[in-house]
């Protein structure tokens, strides 16, 4: 357990909800597992207080902080400097603070190490197919690019924020070859077509949130499927893949590696990743 006192370095989680978030029992477990004097608290942030809890950080004396939804974008407003690929993809999820502000991006190598965790093999000339717009999805574009990825279809409920991603990444891979398609309008044959299926969305979670069949019922045995989501159940497109001998990726990997990566940058110290995966995990 952290004992906190008026020595104790402050880190937290920026957003709205944050009740539910795993990251103060992953960090509060690695900064006791490391002997360090810092702890890690949620920090609920209602919609016209970004600025100010940006803001406040510095003046609190926080070393940094997470962004989770619906603040990944906003944040960018309001810091002094931020990394090159928090800007390409337009979203931050972790503030340092030193002498400026400063917002990163580890969801992408968290994502990519998550991925490499299980699938080592390269994938050169791969084809994804991409559940979702947001902050998640650009994430886990850039991320498979990055490993090879040439041709991905981008599957949202709203094709202008699906094109808006596109618009976005093009230009981190001139030879990528991107498509758009709204939800309802997914085809079987692009989802058997597909080498890589990555869920960022909540669908798949519960009966209001289905996935739809077309989908579900074409994952088959060769398929790679990652869902970023994490919940005490897997969702249907993994239960679906586990079903078929597929090679299936929970999003408590993800959540791991990103938050692994953010340790790194408050500390300067390599993260204890099995003592934060076993903490997310219970």
């Amino acid at each position: 357990m952290t004992t906190i006192a008026g020595s104790t370095v402050l880190t937290g989680i920026i957003g709205l909800p944050v009740t539910h978030s795993l990251s103060p029992a992953m960090h509060n477990a690695a900064f006791a597992a490391l002997g360090l004097d810092m702890a890690y608290v949620p920090l609920p942030v209602a919609p016209g207080d970004v600025e100010a809890a940006v803001m406040g950080l510095r003046a609190l004396g926080f070393r940094g902080a997470n962004v989770t939804m619906p603040y990944k974008a906003a944040v960018l407003a309001f810091l002094d400097d931020v990394a090159d690929d928090a800007r390409r993809i337009e979203a931050v999820n972790t503030i340092v603070v030193d002498d400026v502000l400063r917002g990163y991006n580890t969801d992408i190598d968290g994502f990519v190490a998550a991925l490499r965790d299980v699938v080592p093999e390269p994938l050169d000339g791969a084809r994804g197919l991409v559940l979702g717009a947001g902050g998640a999805a650009r994430a886990a574009v850039l991320g498979l690019l990055r490993l090879g990825v040439r041709r991905c279809l981008i599957v949202n409920r709203s094709v202008a924020h699906a094109e808006e991603l596109v618009r976005l990444l093009q230009p981190c891979d001139e030879g990528a070859r991107f498509e758009v398609v709204a939800l309802d309008e997914l085809a079987a044959a692009a989802v058997r077509g597909a080498d890589i299926v990555v869920n960022t969305t909540p669908l798949g979670m519960g009966e209001r949130l289905k996935v739809p069949g077309v989908l579900v019922d074409n994952i088959r045995r060769d398929h790679i499927v990652y869902d970023v989501v994490y919940g005490r159940r897997p969702t249907m497109p993994l239960e679906r893949a586990r079903a078929m001998g597929a090679r299936a990726i929970d999003g408590l990997g993800m959540l791991a590696w990103q938050a692994a990566l953010s340790f790194e940058l408050w500390t300067g110290r390599a993260a204890p990743l099995e003592v934060m995966r076993s903490a997310a995990r219970q």
